[in-house]
Order: structure tokens, then C-alpha cells, then sequence
């Protein structure tokens, strides 16, 4: 089960790790916090989005998730509390930051209770969600790991909240990280201009590495469709989906016990169920 704040944000950070488990039968649940209703309109075709009300890129936001979704294998998505519970917060430093629908100033027991139904629900073997500083410093993204985290204990508590389910202890949780030298490859060859708030994690931080060099095209094509978020025609995306290296993702291991590692030279696992029982 992956945790991610607004769509698109399943294809560019895990899109390759979730391609590879579809394809071996593992059943992938996609955790959505917002609709992204504060995005920036890239494509010039869906200008008018840029001046509607923020309602309407939230809409149609969903069916780019919708459509995205299928291309990567993803078996079953949900709304975190709903579509539209919480709003996109906007980049930090904004206006949005400061409106009671943020999602960033959701209140931490409704937040949790939403969490812990689903995680009792889907009953994942494996977590992920962004690191402390969400990737790169988005206050959903910050949110989205706050959240995730605070319903992991309550999840498992039989205590808690029993008319949501049955207790469920998660055996193993990974933070979606980058490797801090693709930061500074992506810094040398494709003009990436936001290092300083997303500086990356040194190698001995990672404890996981995907290679999903297999589905690249899956995660390109997948990120093709957010045409209202992404241009792959020009720009810095454009340079950057063209690697191959864009699909292999990397991960730490933050609850849980490390398996045995796989053929990188650095000791990663090469699956994040590794260790587990019957992986």
C-alpha cells in the first residue's frame, strides 16, 4: 500500500516499484490524500483550468488518476476520507497553506481515524509513504508521511477505535527517498533547480532499491497522462523521464526487519518483502 499526496505523485516517485509488483500478481493499493486542486496547469490546451475554480482542476484531476492508474497495475484506489475531504495545501509559503481545508491543517484524530480505517481494511504487508521532509519540502507531502506514521500504532491497537475493523499490525514500512547523487546529475544535466529543498539521502540512508528498468515505459506512459501537471515533450521532465535510471526507486526501511540483501554493491534489498514470511 503506497501513501501519496496528490495524483501523479504515485507515477514519479513509485510508478516502476508498483508496475514490477502488478506484474508479479501482487495486489498494489494506491492511498490518495488530495486531489491536487492547487496544481499548476502545464498544458496550454487546458489554460482555462488555470482560472477556474479549484474545484474543477481537482476534477479533473481524478480522471488523470483514474486514467493513470490501469497503466501501472494499480487493483485498488482510495480517497483518503473521500475525494475532496482535504484540500491541496499549495507549495509552502503560500495562501492555500492557510485555508481550513488543507489538507496540511487537517486535524491529526480525524486524519488518524481515516488512515487506521484503511489500513485495517486493506491489511497491507508493506507501507510506503514520503520521508520527514516529503520528498521535497511540500506540505502535503509532510502531511501525508505525519499521517501515515500516526496510524500505524493506533492501526494495530484493538483498543482503538474497534468498530473500524479488526486490528492490523503492518510488518514492514519504507519512506520513498532519492538517491542525494541523481539529485546532483539531475542538477548538472537537466538545469534541476530546486536542490536546496530537495537535497536527497546519502546511500547509507537506503536500505532498498527497486530496479524497474523493466517498466519504464509503463511509468512514462503513466505520467503522459497528467497532461494537466507534466509536459514529456520539453522541459525538465522531458530530460529526465529519458533515463533509465528514472525507474529504478529507492527506499528506507523505517519499521520492520531488513531482509537479505540484493546484488547492489551497497547491501539494498531488492525486494521490499524480503525477510518476510513466504516472500
Amino acid at each position: 500500500m503506497l501513501v501519496h499526496a496528490h495524483p501523479d505523485d504515485e507515477v514519479t516517485g513509485t510508478g516502476a516499484t508498483i508496475a514490477h509488483y502488478a506484474a508479479t500478481g501482487v495486489p498494489v493499493t494506491l492511498v490518495t490524500c488530495t486531489r491536487g486542486e492547487w496544481g499548476k496547469v502545464v498544458a496550454e490546451d487546458l489554460a482555462r483550468l488555470r482560472d477556474a475554480p479549484p474545484e474543477e482542476l481537482g476534477r479533473y484531476r481524478e480522471g488523470e488518476l483514474a486514467a493513470a492508474l490501469p497503466v501501472v497495475g494499480v487493483q485498488r484506489h482510495v480517497w483518503l476520507g473521500g475525494a475532496g475531504r482535504w484540500w491541496d495545501s499549495g507549495m509552502i509559503g503560500t495562501p492555500q497553506n492557510e485555508d481550513p481545508r488543507a489538507f496540511a491543517r487537517a486535524d491529526p484524530a480525524d486524519t488518524t481515524r481515516a488512515m487506521v480505517e484503511v489500513l485495517r481494511r486493506e491489511r497491507p504487508t508493506v507501507v510506503i509513504t514520503y520521508d520527514p521532509n516529503g520528498g521535497y519540502g511540500h506540505p502535503d507531502h509532510i502531511q501525508a508521511h505525519r499521517v501515515t506514521m500516526a496510524a500505524l500504532d493506533p492501526a494495530a491497537d484493538p483498543g482503538y477505535a474497534p468498530e473500524l475493523g479488526e486490528p492490523w499490525w503492518v510488518p514492514k514500512v519504507y519512506w520513498q527517498v532519492i538517491q542525494r547523487s541523481r539529485v546532483q546529475r539531475m542538477v548538472e544535466t537537466a538545469g534541476f533547480e530546486i536542490a536546496d529543498v530537495m537535497p536527497g539521502v546519502p546511500d547509507e540512508v537506503i536500505t532498498a532499491e527497486i530496479d524497474g528498468r523493466a517498466y519504464l515505459g509503463a511509468k512514462v506512459a503513466a505520467l503522459r497522462v497528467y497532461r494537466s501537471q507534466v509536459n514529456l515533450d520539453d522541459g525538465f521532465f522531458a530530460q529526465v523521464v529519458r533515463a533509465p535510471e528514472f525507474a529504478v526507486e529507492h527506499f528506507q526501511l523505517v519499521r520492520g526487519e531488513r531482509g537479505p540483501a540484493g546484488p547492489a554493491a551497497q547491501g539494498w534489498e531488492a525486494d521490499l518483502f524480503a525477510g518476510l514470511p513466504d516472500a
